[in-house]
This record gives C-alpha cells, structure tokens and sequence, in this order.
C-alpha cells in the first residue's frame, strides 16, 4: 500500500512542523511555499505564490490524498487576507482540478477571530461567530469557499499560536508591560507544535477510516485571564519593574473549548501556557 500523499499550501511555521510528523508516519509531504530551502529535509519542494493565478510547475502530477490549506497574511489588512486566506484558496482548487485531484480530505486552518464573544463568554464549535473585524469576517468567507470546495472539509480554527520564534509576549513582560486585571481579559492559546499536531492528528484519523466534524477549535486545556498569564511569566523571568504607561492591549475576552477534538482522542502536549512556556525559555 502506497504511503498517503499530502500537500501543506503555506508551508510555515506550523505547516512545517506538521511535514516533521507527518514525515515521521512516512507520509509523502509536499510544502508550497515561495523559498523551499527553508522546508524541513524529506519535504518535497512546490516553489510558488499563492497570491498567483498560474499554477506551480512543480505541483505533483500524481494523487494527491489531503490537503492542508495554512496560509499566512504578509499584508495585514482586509485586502491582503483576501488575497492570502480566499483568493489563494481559490487557486489551489483551481490547481487540484486542472489535474484531476481529489483529495479525501481538506484541513483549512483558521482562526478563533471568527469569534466575538467580548466578555469571558465559553465559546466552541457550536457558537454564534460574531467576528467584529474584517479579519474574523474574511476568515468566515474563506471557510465557506473550503467547505463548498466539493472536497471533504474541515475548518480548524487556531487560537493564539506561541512557541519559538513567536514571542511577542514575553517580550511584553520583559519590558514590564502592564494589563487590566478587571474585568479580566480571557485568552486562548496553542504551542505551535500542538497546532500542528492537532493536524497531523485530524489526517490520520481519516487515514484511519475515521469520520471528521465541520469545525474544530484548536486550543489547550486552559484559557486564562491575561493577568495570571503575564503574573506567572513576570515571577519566573524574574522582572520586578513596571514599565510606565505601557500596557498589553488585546481585543476581545472569551474562552475556548477543545472538548470537540479530545472527544476524538487528541490531547496538547502542553496542557496550559505554564508548560509551553516553561518547555520555550528552558529550550
């Protein structure tokens, strides 16, 4: 039996970790990005822009059995995640279709921003969206173009990603960055690497013979005010000093369920952000 093939469109970060698993099952993985020699060794290279109509030369002219759609926005407004999350989706059916490809299953990676909910609200898959921006709004209409694609979709709404390399905040609290304490701001978070091993998990339950929901959020055990996140992090780096009219801002306050996905059997590695965090500045 041949190995299952794989293409990651927007093979980035969390894309690149999910090929690293992947390629540990010896699936056959293709990354699409626009710099392939910053793809993980054992991924096939698809150098090209998804922002461009014309399809790869190197996209694979054989089956293709999944694939995973996660892009990321270079220009951060409305026009820029048209072009990353709807128009470059549009291309790659486009492209599936020129050569007859019908994966058994399509993963768009979205985002909890479809989510408006302002007040410490528990939110889950079932949840009114209620996105106030046009990035929960654009990401709304980009889940809608992967589940009216023809092909078996599932969109998987990430909460806020954090790992290495993706330190915003630590830097935050080393510079003694403040945040409001009432009402607490509820946040919801996922280390990268458990992104992407919610993925590799979502394909190999179907490689499995087994059934997927619509929606899933991707999130950890433990949405927490921002308060006790930056409390906890001040006390283990040591920082002592506040800084002066400056504050950690953030919109929107709401915590995210992942009873969905461990009802499957997934469970993070990094349970809270008290594990992720320590696992990055011990790393």
């Amino acid at each position: 039996m041949s190995a299952p093939s794989v293409v990651i469109a927007g093979c980035g970060d969390v894309g690149s970790r999910l090929a690293t698993q992947l390629l540990a099952w010896n699936w056959e993985v293709y990354g699409l990005r626009r710099s392939i020699s910053r793809l993980p060794e054992g991924v096939i290279g698809i150098a090209g822009d998804l922002f461009d109509k014309e399809c790869p030369e190197t996209w694979p002219v054989g089956g293709v059995d999944y694939l995973v759609y996660c892009a990321a926005a270079t220009d951060h407004d409305e026009a820029g995640y048209r072009k990353a999350y709807v128009e470059g989706l549009q291309h790659v059916l486009e492209w599936l279709n020129d050569y007859g490809q019908a994966p058994k299953q399509l993963l768009f990676v979205s985002s909890s921003s479809v989510y408006g909910q302002q007040n410490g609200e528990w939110v889950d898959e079932s949840s009114e969206t209620q996105a106030q921006g046009y990035s929960g709004q654009v990401m709304l209409e980009a889940e809608q173009v992967a589940l009216n694609s023809g092909i078996a979709a599932s969109i998987v709404r990430l909460t806020g990603i954090y790992g290495p390399g993706r330190e915003w905040l630590l830097t935050q609290v080393r510079r003694g960055y403040r945040v409001a304490t009432d009402p607490p701001l509820y946040g919801n978070r996922i280390h990268a690497d458990d992104a992407a091993g919610l993925l590799a998990f979502l394909l190999r339950h179907v490689e499995q013979g087994g059934g997927l929901d619509k929606v899933y959020i991707g999130v950890d055990d433990a949405p927490a005010p921002l308060a006790d996140v930056v409390g906890w992090l001040r006390e283990y780096l040591g920082v002592t000093e506040w800084a002066e009219d400056a504050s950690v801002r953030r919109a929107g306050s709401k915590q995210c369920s992942n009873a969905r996905a461990r009802a499957l059997g997934w469970a993070p590695t990094y349970p809270s952000y008290r594990e992720g965090y320590t696992a990055i500045l011990k790393g």
